[in-house]
């Protein structure tokens, strides 16, 4: 199943379309074909910045767009990315498009046809599943890169990154703004078989038993008060002999494989209720639905390595259930034992994701990789603390926290590090427990992550806190209202961009 809405192509000549994207900068001359002078543009209040747009009317069939670029000609990627998003929200009604975007800007001429790529197809994503009226969605069903033919093959190049990354994006998106009923952890194992059979992945799906037998008290202890079954998948790639590019991948008896290898664990649940610690019901508890969306983040980033030619191992497990109130449910004094053994007291049940997470990153730690990283929506303290534009960042190794510092730079997926302070580890300390399942009102953001490092077994980890940045109130540069899928792009550029420290 497709979940962009756009198909975005790359030509010399510019085909006929329903409507034309004109770059236009803020202080060189005004392209002719658009047909107005800069006064006239001023005057109409478009003055040339990044992401403006401005409707030309045309006596014509071909709608004219124009699109800030800012000055002089170095815009970046990142910009062009949001200037991409915004001509596609202006083109919103036309069936199709072209423009010279990709050829706008400083720096490698396929990161930017990737990131104008991605730009278009972002912004004209739209979960509409459950709408009878469709008019809400965008008409736009195809784009045009149009490029001259030194610039062809870097531009083809990159809008083919930009699509296969674009529509992982897109199937998070859609993951995460399911309701509910449409996607328990059954279905969203049976999607993720599916996803791997399409793309080149190994999968492994626990069902409830293998995970009682595995002992992962802690996915068990919180799906106890649901009527739906919990899941873990088990996804791997490996690559083949075109992504090696004459690395060795061979793995000598008794030796650490040569392949670097990288291990994201996700935290799927469903929906969060808060257990028997029931969450007030405000608005925002509907979104809760999207508090998979880190193991969505993952399925998504994990669907795209084979396509994009990943040279590095990567391992991934998404852990899912639902977390919701019943006479069987985890409550209060409880104390849970996880696969690695710990034992956890449990003094609040809205503090589950940490749990199921426990028994994916001692999996994790049981392998030997050289890196584990987790993403989740983990805790409110840290989207108080960095609001919606950006993830916490966490983790035991500053050079592997560094790495995925980076890969949030690359993708302009904000990222911003917290300290792990150690001291803090006393507050989870529990009198009949190895620890409690939370530290009190304070730092609640480190006193997660340092409860998860309790299960990396001491392996470069770093945890990625997406509960700010998880959801959008409204439309802005790639975003779209809802669910982000934040972090699908930053765990691309992290898993291709990996290396062994």
């Amino acid at each position: 199943m497709k979940h962009a809405q756009l198909v975005v192509t790359v030509a010399r000549e510019t085909p006929n379309a329903d409507a034309v994207g004109i770059p236009v900068t803020s202080d060189k001359a005004v392209p002719a074909e658009l047909g107005v002078s800069r006064a006239q543009l001023v005057a109409a209040g478009f003055d040339g910045k990044i992401g403006q747009t401005l409707v030309v009317p045309s006596s014509g069939k071909t709608v004219f767009i124009a699109v800030g670029v800012g000055a002089g000609n170095s815009a970046t990627a990142h910009e062009l990315r949001n200037a991409a998003a915004a001509l596609a929200r202006a083109a919103s009604k036309h069936g199709s498009l072209a423009t010279t975007l990709a050829g706008q800007g400083k720096g490698d001429r396929a990161e930017i046809a990737q990131a104008v790529t991605e730009g278009l197809m972002l912004a004209t994503h739209r979960y509409g599943a459950l709408k009878s009226d469709k008019s809400f969605t965008s008409s736009l069903k195809s784009a045009t890169l149009v490029v001259d033919a030194k610039s062809l093959g870097a531009v083809a190049n990159g809008s083919r990154r930009g699509s296969v990354i674009g529509e992982a994006v897109c199937m998070a998106r859609d993951f995460a703004n399911m309701p509910p009923a449409h996607l328990t952890a059954k279905m969203f194992a049976d999607r993720a078989q599916q996803i791997a059979s399409e793309t080149g992945l190994r999968v492994d799906v626990y069902d409830k038993d293998r995970l009682l037998a595995m002992g992962c008290g802690g996915i068990i202890g919180v799906n106890r008060g649901s009527v739906n079954p919990p899941r873990m998948v088990k996804l791997s790639y490996r690559p083949g002999k075109a992504a090696l590019k004459g690395k060795s991948s061979a793995k000598a008896k008794g030796k650490k494989s040569s392949l670097p290898h990288l291990i994201m664990v996700g935290k799927g649940v469903m929906y969060d209720s808060g257990g028997i610690s029931l969450k007030p019901s405000d608005p925002s508890h509907a979104q809760m639905k999207a508090d998979m969306s880190g193991a969505a983040a993952v399925l998504a980033a994990m669907s795209t390595l084979k396509s994009l030619g990943c040279p590095n191992q990567v391992t991934a497990y998404l852990m899912c259930t639902d977390n919701l109130p019943s006479g069987s449910a985890m409550a209060m004094g409880d104390v849970l034992t996880m696969r690695n053994k710990k034992t956890v007291e449990i003094h609040n049940t809205d503090a589950e994701g940490r749990l199921i997470l426990a028994d994916g990153l001692s999996l994790a730690a049981e392998q030997e990789p050289d890196a584990i990283v987790d993403i989740a929506t983990l805790t409110g303290a840290c989207a108080r603390a960095l609001g919606p534009k950006m993830s916490g960042v966490m983790g035991n190794n500053a050079k592997f926290v560094e790495q995925v510092l980076e890969a949030g730079s690359n993708t302009d997926e904000q990222a911003w590090e917290l300290p792990l302070e150690r001291s803090y580890r006393r507050l989870l300390d529990s009198y009949i427990a190895d620890m409690k399942n939370v530290g009190g009102p304070d730092a609640g953001a480190i006193t997660a992550a340092l409860f998860l490092d309790e299960f990396t077994g001491g392996y470069p980890w770093a945890h990625i806190d997406i509960a700010g940045p998880m959801w959008a109130d409204s439309d802005a540069g790639w975003l779209q209202r809802g669910a982000t899928a934040y972090g699908t792009r930053l765990l691309v550029n992290l898993a291709e961009n990996f290396r062994r420290r």
